[in-house]
């Protein structure tokens, strides 16, 4: 049956990241390493966090809310990948593609939130430290996690509602390691107009919007932090949000040039390499970027470690 009309149902093809057959051990081997590294590493933020009542706080709550999204997010593209390489084979079928495809979207969509949250949680914290505790109440922090996850899911549904009624002509070959929504709306062989004003709309509204409220949190923390008149003061206050800046900066510079850069500038081999960035690195380094820069964390770990 064909999506959208009810005639065929097509099987797409990933071809990764290279078709060299002499290169897909090495794939393996690389893949294989990041996806354990980004599960342990974001596992034992998670565990460290909840062990230790210190870190009962709403910072390190969206972190360990961060970790588990870098979790899913991971899993849902890497095992197929490693799965296809071992085998040797390069099919996906097209429900398994748009179920991808969906928790890809969603998982990525919430990300930028639960960043976005955190960008608002260091500007209370640092902007108004005496209300700190009353606005960043558990309430709050709460409804603010639900609503990310509600939006992503109801972002990620419309997506893959709409790239359901597209026809697909023949099978199709994506060339990408997982079922990202551009390249599937590329594949069509119909009209794709509403399909890439929604996709560019979204990507500006809750790519660009989250950025948008990351950046004037972070203008407002920079003001907030210059009127600091001690040089040790200013240091304990930028460390805070060191971190965060980090994992902004390597996400949104990925996952935006994926998105916003015209089909001109990108082919699909280097959008395939960018996308790797924000799927892959940027959640296999988030555990590292936190505990390396943040004694509660190092802390926490050694102590649950010591166990």
């Amino acid at each position: 049956m064909e999506p959208g009309n009810g005639t065929h149902i097509p099987q797409f093809y990933l071809l990764g990241l290279s078709e060299e057959p002499e290169l897909q051990p090495v794939l393996f081997g690389i893949f294989l390493s990041m996806y354990l590294i980004t599960v342990l590493g974001n596992l034992l933020i998670m565990l460290a966090v909840s062990s230790d009542s210190h870190l009962h706080t709403p910072m390190y709550f969206f972190l360990s809310n961060l970790s588990l999204v870098d979790i899913c997010f991971t899993s849902t593209t890497i095992p197929k990948m490693l799965v296809n390489i071992q085998t040797q084979s390069k099919v996906i079928t097209y429900a398994v593609c748009i179920t991808q495809m969906y928790f890809s979207i969603h998982f990525a969509v919430v990300d930028e939130f639960i960043l976005t949250v955190m960008a608002y949680d260091r500007y209370v914290a640092i902007c108004h430290p005496l209300h700190y505790t009353v606005i960043m109440n558990p309430c709050l922090c709460g409804l603010l996690v639900l609503l990310s996850w509600i939006i992503s899911i109801l972002h990620s549904l419309l997506e893959s509602l709409m790239v359901l009624q597209l026809p697909f002509c023949s099978d199709l070959k994506i060339p990408h390691f997982f079922c990202e929504l551009k390249e599937v709306v590329q594949l069509a062989c119909s009209d794709t107009f509403p399909n890439d004003i929604v996709m560019y709309f979204s990507a500006g509204l809750l790519g660009g919007g989250p950025l948008a409220g990351i950046l004037y949190s972070y203008s407002k923390i920079v003001f907030s932090i210059c009127a600091i008149s001690s040089a040790q003061g200013k240091y304990k206050a930028f460390s805070t949000c060191a971190s965060h800046l980090s994992v902004v900066s390597l996400f949104y510079g990925t996952s935006l040039g994926v998105y916003l850069g015209s089909a001109g500038t990108h082919s699909s081999q280097s959008s395939a390499v960018i996308s790797v960035m924000y799927t892959v690195v940027t959640p296999m380094l988030n555990p590292f970027i936190y505990s390396l820069r943040n004694k509660d964390i190092k802390r926490a770990l050694e102590r649950f470690l010591g166990r």
